[in-house]
């Protein structure tokens, strides 16, 4: 599902943001990315999801090399998979159905498949009875959810969540990993960055840990 080989991401001024990475990641796996701010952890999430190129390596998802897609065909790789970050990234005086559906709109998706694609999505993470609310007097809490919901809404192969729970208290940390979990039991690929120690005390899962820009442990197969 996922593959890197030997991969460096060298940015502007010379700043090396990952040396020489190796890892996998198997169809169906969940994994935790961990290591200190600037370990590189972001970085390499947006290399999966062609935020970012690699400078050095190959980054192959599904077999298919990064580095050969073509600009225009990055939105459809893109599609492909879910992201979720930290911030939202709501559009704040939009409704959460507004929000979850965007993607769908962006892919010429028709309005009642829109809308049953969008409900569903909401109420898999308990959140249909705000669909009419307006993102910014929703908690940080349902807010994330409608992050969620949004990421899965083209249901994607591969989930991708950049510290998903780092403005989260404790117990809604865990019913955010909870949904998570809720969707590799159906198959879907997971791959979450975090410095949660909580978490990943609470959620025991393979973990690879980023130091420096390089892998220190984890790279092998589950």
């Amino acid at each position: 599902m996922i593959r890197f080989d030997n991969v460096s991401k060298v940015f502007p001024g010379g700043n090396e943001g990952l040396r020489n990475v190796s890892f996998s990641v198997e169809p169906g796996e969940f994994v935790f990315l961990t290591g200190h701010s600037g370990a590189g952890k972001s970085t390499l999430l947006r290399l999966i999801a062609l935020l970012e190129r690699a400078s050095r390596g190959q980054v192959l998802v599904d077999g298919r090399n990064l580095a050969r897609v073509e600009t225009r065909d990055i939105p459809a790789h893109r599609r492909a998979l879910g992201m979720i970050f930290q911030e939202h990234h709501l559009l704040a005086r939009r409704s959460a159905f507004d929000n979850v559906a965007v993607p769908l709109w962006v892919s010429g998706i028709g309005p009642s498949e829109i809308r049953k694609r969008v409900r569903a999505a909401l109420d898999k993470v308990s959140l249909l009875h705000k669909e009419h609310a307006i993102a910014s007097t929703l908690s940080s809490g349902e807010q994330q959810r409608v992050g969620i919901a949004r990421a899965v809404v083209n249901r994607p192969m591969m989930l991708l969540a950049d510290e998903p729970t780092g403005n989260l208290d404790p117990t809604l940390s865990r019913e955010i990993i909870g949904l998570f979990e809720q969707f590799n039991r159906v198959g879907v690929t997971v791959v979450i960055a975090t410095h949660d120690t909580e978490v990943l005390r609470l959620h025991p899962r393979r973990t690879i840990e980023l130091r420096e820009g390089s892998v220190v442990s984890g790279a092998g197969e589950s």
